[in-house]
């Protein structure tokens, strides 16, 4: 993992890549929160652009678990989305479509060939360009819903920056491919009490379940060690499937949407298994918290105290 320090400031502009500090242009000015934006409008401007908002959403604020106030909750959100592979850039996907505020985007590397097939944000251009993922995200997010902001992190997540990236953050969605990554991110969101949901697909397996520190169990609760090496598979070696990338990634999604809007009591809790090629499902209902969990129970960061690492 880089050990890549990011300064306060540079995660404070709207708009920023960390390697190149480049500013992004934008059409309205990248310091003030959409809502502001809105509220300088005026007049039969004003009114066209308040329509276009309430024709955008119209379909998702009927959803009677979302309404008008869910709207607004979604407007004033931040999310942070740690990598921007398959899981990544189809919940960033969603996240933009459905109107979050503010998305931090994190992941060091370029788009590929291979990632077309499952990666819904990239195309042909990108990986010919070998542009970096969350600048391709940005662009794209623009293109979706201009009214949505993105802070690209060109970096891995390490002990050094973790904290400073998901600080901000509202939740925070694992995009990861590995353990040593979801384990630092699970110390750093139990130390800072940010809810997060954790995702993983291989082949046409896939697996999730929403963490609530304090309230729900951890990820080491779950797996309080990584799996030997040697028993870890990838893509490359197992191949993944978009639809079960698709599958896992909406379920994040739809958490964090409960989460940013308050709804608690329709948060999955459970740990989910499931197999679309086999139509294998399976459910470990509430797993509890455990009293001698390392990071939750106790609140030894090993990860994030770069001693596991």
């Amino acid at each position: 993992m880089s050990g890549l320090h990011i300064d306060k400031t540079v995660l404070k502009a709207p708009y920023v890549n960390v390697l190149t500090r480049h500013q992004i242009p934008s059409k309205f000015d990248p310091g003030m929160r959409n809502s502001e934006q809105v509220d300088l409008m005026s007049g039969s401007e004003g009114k066209k652009r308040r329509s276009k908002e309430a024709d955008r959403y119209s379909r998702q604020v009927v959803f009677r678990g979302m309404g008008q106030a869910g709207q607004e909750r979604l407007r004033g959100a931040t999310v942070a989305v740690i990598g921007c592979g398959g899981l990544g850039s189809a919940a960033v996907n969603m996240l933009a479509r459905s109107g979050v505020g503010e998305i931090i985007v994190v992941d060091r590397d370029h788009v590929e060939l291979s990632n077309l097939q499952r990666q819904v944000m990239f195309d042909e251009a990108d990986a010919a360009a070998k542009v970096p993922k969350v600048m391709a995200a940005v662009r794209a997010v623009a293109r979706v819903n201009s009214r949505v902001r993105v802070r690209p992190v060109v970096s891995d997540v390490s002990p050094a920056n973790i904290e400073l990236i998901i600080g901000e953050a509202d939740v925070v969605i694992d995009g990861t491919d590995n353990f040593e990554a979801r384990y630092l991110l699970n110390d750093a969101c139990v130390k800072l009490g940010k809810p997060w949901v954790y995702g993983g697909a291989i082949g046409a397996t896939g697996m999730t379940i929403t963490v609530l520190p304090g309230e729900t169990a951890c990820l080491r609760c779950l797996f309080p060690d990584p799996p030997p090496a040697a028993t870890v598979v990838t893509s490359e070696t197992e191949g993944v499937l978009a639809s079960i990338v698709m599958t896992v990634s909406a379920i994040q999604w739809t958490e964090a949407v409960k989460i940013l809007i308050g709804d608690k009591e329709h948060l999955n809790r459970d740990l989910l298994a499931f197999d679309l090629w086999t139509n294998h499902y399976e459910r470990i209902v509430s797993p509890t918290r455990r009293p001698d969990c390392i990071c939750c129970g106790q609140r030894r960061f090993e990860y994030l105290d770069g001693r596991a690492i």
